[in-house]
């Protein structure tokens, strides 16, 4: 046992350090977000149906007013969550999309063109199968929810295979659900988004202009990038175009380079600690040593100035969208009454029902499948190593899980009184629970009766 083992080991642990323990392992889980999330959903679906279902009914519908004066905005809560929280969802994809842009799976033309040709092909066959089913009637308009993938939840179960699923497995889902989730944007934007205002929206983008000149100038502080991001939502939220679209432009504008080099950095890092060391203290505290505080003091903002914003924000925001936004999503809009006197149909045998699981189950397949068979045998990109067609399967299973962004999407393509809204949401939990649990068994098949490689 080493040096260093052994004086960890001699460090006293703080009694709330025993007892936060179980919990800080728990959130560290890959899957874990996934495990809250389906713990919500039950929640939701349990109160809805139990003697309380109205008390269900008022949370959500009950009225929030926010400003003073002329300046009022007042929604039901259900709304604020759907319009406001998500919006910070939306934010934390745009970093993501960003972040793989820059440094992942999508920075270049040759890593991309597969994951585009499967996302793709994975958003537009979902949409011809419910086409095809509710072509010409009243319920055409949820033709969006089948493309979606839910890519917490995916990644989630992925991870629940370890080292049966290869690195390449993981990289090519993660790289289809980002893409996808570009798709899902564009398709909110432009196709559920209504009454138009082009002033509203050219000041909005004036705001993103802006941010993104605070951006070029060395601007690092989040405070201007809060207060701008929050006006350019309110903007967009007035002008007609969903206001989560707001979060995604804002993060294309949050700075993605550090302000030191990694030189500059280990120069004052070093400084710093030799004053830390030549301060003189001793004991367990510092507090009563000027210099030492001044000391850490300079470390810490020469760690935030090593840190890329973008990363730096992502990493802290991850925990907030995982453990408290998604569950409030999910506890405000999975429950489902399935009561007889609720006043909706619940008909799994219509053709919203059909359109969304044959969708997500089979449309995510065929055309995941089929545009990553074409894009590799045209020679337009190459097939991944350790990968065998099995794990295509079951990864186009794994993304037919559509869950938050499809329940999203219902919001959207429907108004609230709508006959297909808790038709559509029942479907969509149905689907992907099938396509989630029959991705995972494909995939611990696969390793198992192909030998799948999983060095790399």
């Amino acid at each position: 046992m080493s040096e260093d083992t052994n004086s960890k080991n001699l460090e006293p642990v703080l009694p709330i350090e025993k007892i936060l323990q179980p919990f800080n392992d728990f959130i560290r889980i890959e899957s874990s977000g996934g495990i809250v999330l389906i713990l919500s959903t039950i929640l939701a679906l349990v109160w809805a149906n139990s003697p309380w279902g109205g008390l269900y009914e008022s949370f959500k519908n009950m009225t929030v007013t926010i400003g003073a004066g002329d300046f009022v905005l007042s929604k039901p809560a259900v709304l604020w969550i759907n319009d406001g929280l998500m919006a910070i969802f939306f934010f934390l994809v745009g970093l993501e999309i960003k972040r793989e842009v820059l440094v992942g799976e999508l920075n270049s033309l040759k890593h991309a063109m597969l994951p585009i040709f499967a996302a793709v092909g994975g958003m537009v066959a979902p949409a011809l199968f419910y086409a095809l089913f509710n072509h010409g009637t009243s319920s055409a308009g949820g033709w969006g929810i089948p493309m979606a993938t839910d890519i917490a939840f995916s990644l989630g179960i992925l991870s629940l295979l370890g080292k049966r699923a290869p690195l390449s497995l993981k990289i090519f889902l993660t790289a289809v659900a980002i893409v996808d989730d570009i798709g899902a944007i564009l398709v909110i934007a432009i196709f559920y988004s209504s009454g138009i205002s082009l002033y509203l929206i050219g000041f909005a983008i004036f705001l993103l202009v802006v941010m993104f000149v605070m951006n070029k100038l060395g601007v690092r502080s989040p405070i201007p990038y809060v207060i701008l991001g929050g006006l350019m939502w309110l903007a967009f939220l007035k002008s007609g175009i969903h206001a989560t679209v707001a979060g995604v432009l804002a993060a294309m504008a949050i700075p993605a380079r550090s302000e030191i080099c990694c030189n500059n950095f280990l120069v004052s890092a070093r400084d710093s600690l030799g004053e830390y060391e030549m301060s003189g203290g001793s004991g367990d505290t510092v507090l009563s040593n000027k210099r030492m505080l001044s000391a850490l003091g300079d470390l810490h903002n020469t760690v935030l100035l090593a840190s890329p914003p973008l990363k730096r924000i992502e990493h802290n925001l991850h925990y907030w969208v995982a453990f408290g936004i998604m569950p409030i999503f999910a506890l405000a809009n999975a429950g489902i009454d399935f009561t007889p006197d609720n006043g909706t149909a619940i008909n799994l045998f219509h053709p919203v029902s059909f359109g969304i699981i044959c969708g997500l189950i089979l449309g995510k397949v065929v055309g995941i499948c089929l545009a990553s068979f074409i894009a590799v045998k045209s020679g337009a990109a190459e097939m991944p190593s350790g990968m065998v067609p099995g794990h295509f399967f079951g990864a186009s299973l794994l993304a037919g899980i559509g869950f938050t962004m499809s329940i999203f999407i219902t919001t959207l393509a429907w108004d609230d009184s709508s006959e297909f809204i808790a038709t559509a949401k029942l479907s969509i939990l149905l689907a992907s629970a099938i396509a989630g649990l029959a991705g995972f068994l494909v995939l611990r098949t696969c390793r198992l009766s192909v030998g799948c490689s999983i060095d790399n």
